[in-house]
């Protein structure tokens, strides 16, 4: 029987999930949380582990010769050094498109407190200012209609794709940058784009690229300065592909409208980071990919990884 060890399980499942059907293929430890300091330690016999975002090194791969599996609690894997791990001989396999949909509605949650500030005009009602109010209403901030607006959608998987459904039925019009762009997209009202036109003509851009050198800091002052003034830029991808500082500028000078972002550089995000204290900056913690309802696809598809890789036939494999 298998030595299994969950290194950081409390993201994924925090009580309202079941760790049974993974336990059962093995003798599995739980950890909520594990420090850097004590991953060896914690992985020691076992010859499976599952991480989400604990880091796997080099190092760890050779301290642990028993290591046969990593199972990523993920789509991305940038925490797992994937050349070691061939090296060693261990598979690892990551979880794709559980949070698609979860992600496309985040997005346009962003976006629509950007448009309508309900959060901020709940907030005065309960604080009694409609009561005060000498009109039958008010509004604290500008509002924004969709109808009409151009939606530039850089990266076009299938979050991507989602996103540019959604925006057609708000009556977008929709730009798409991105290596999986086809012709016949054309036909659901999307376009393919270059980076400088959906730069230059979107009023919203929405950034769904993975994390590579080529998107690293691809949001910073030289292509801020190609955008719309008022643009605004939601980031539900990565945070490293935003420049934080050239970011708060253009929030400060008013070319960036409002940035809605759920994730940071690094996270959790830092006390000094140049985004926090923006007015027009809208942050949440990175909880895109987090309902419930994609918390068990996810598990589902780890589930289904392990039985897979002990039955000898690995799937989702991306070492």
């Amino acid at each position: 029987m298998s030595k299994i060890v969950i290194l950081d399980g409390y993201t994924v499942n925090p009580g309202d999930l079941s760790w049974d059907n993974i336990a059962a293929m093995g003798e599995c430890t739980v950890y909520e949380r594990t420090p850097k300091d004590k991953i060896v330690e914690r992985i020691g016999d076992a010859e499976v582990i599952f991480t989400n975002k604990c880091v796997i090194t080099e190092e760890i791969v050779a301290a642990c010769p028993n290591l046969k599996f990593i199972g990523e609690l993920a789509t991305g894997y940038n925490n797992i050094d994937l050349a070691a791990a061939k090296a060693h001989g261990v598979v690892v396999c990551n979880i794709p498109a559980y949070s698609t949909d979860s992600v496309v509605q985040m997005t346009f949650a962003l976006l629509l407190e950007a448009c309508h500030h309900v959060g901020d005009h709940s907030r005065s009602v309960h604080a009694g200012e409609w009561s005060a109010c000498a009109d039958f209403c008010y509004w604290k901030s500008p509002l924004m209609e969709l109808a009409g607006k151009t939606m530039g959608i850089v990266g076009f998987g299938r979050i991507g794709q989602g996103i540019a459904r959604v925006a057609r039925a708000f009556g977008m019009n929709v730009l798409a940058y991105g290596p999986r762009y086809k012709p016949e997209m054309d036909e659901n009202g999307c376009h393919a784009a270059s980076l400088e036109e959906l730069f230059a003509k979107a009023d919203i851009v929405s950034l769904n690229c993975p994390l590579f050198k080529e998107t690293t800091r691809l949001i910073r002052k030289e292509t801020i300065d190609q955008m719309k003034d008022g643009v605004i830029i939601i980031n539900t991808s990565r945070g490293a592909v935003l420049d934080d500082a050239d970011v708060r500028a253009a929030l400060d000078s008013g070319k960036i409208g409002y940035l809605c972002s759920d994730v940071s550089t690094v996270e959790p995000i830092p006390a000094d980071s140049p985004l926090l204290g923006a007015e027009n900056a809208i942050l949440t913690p990175h909880i895109a990919w987090a309902p419930k309802e994609a918390r068990m696809r996810l598990m589902a598809i780890a589930e289904k990884n392990l039985e897979a890789f002990l039955k000898g036939e690995p799937q989702n494999v991306v070492s």
